[in-house]
């Protein structure tokens, strides 16, 4: 397995634009053997420190390998929505990393 982290960083006043696009990609994670292990919103309360400001979602995702996360990357139906993130989304920290 391989896992995805993302720290999610949304323009302000673009998050109806954001929901749609993550309505319209998250689905397709199935169909490339990936897993939305979380989906988080965390509260800027939550947060002890941090140097990168606050992250509107952060999302942890895996998938049996890293051919099945470049399909879903490259799947042409995410792709016809790509417009939609670049409309929404300020900024994206994407993080890789397997379970110990």
């Amino acid at each position: 397995m391989i896992y995805y982290t993302q720290l999610i960083f949304i323009k302000e006043g673009k998050e109806s634009t954001f929901h749609f696009f993550e309505d319209q990609v998250l689905p397709l994670l199935q169909r490339h053997h990936g897993e939305l292990v979380y989906r988080v919103r965390p509260p800027v309360s939550s947060v002890v420190a941090t140097t990168t400001g606050f992250p509107y979602e952060i999302h942890l995702v895996r998938f049996e390998d890293r051919k099945n996360f470049e399909g879903y990357r490259d799947d042409p139906e995410r792709l016809r929505h790509m417009h939609l993130k670049d409309e929404s989304v300020e900024r994206i920290v994407l993080i890789e990393g397997n379970a110990l």
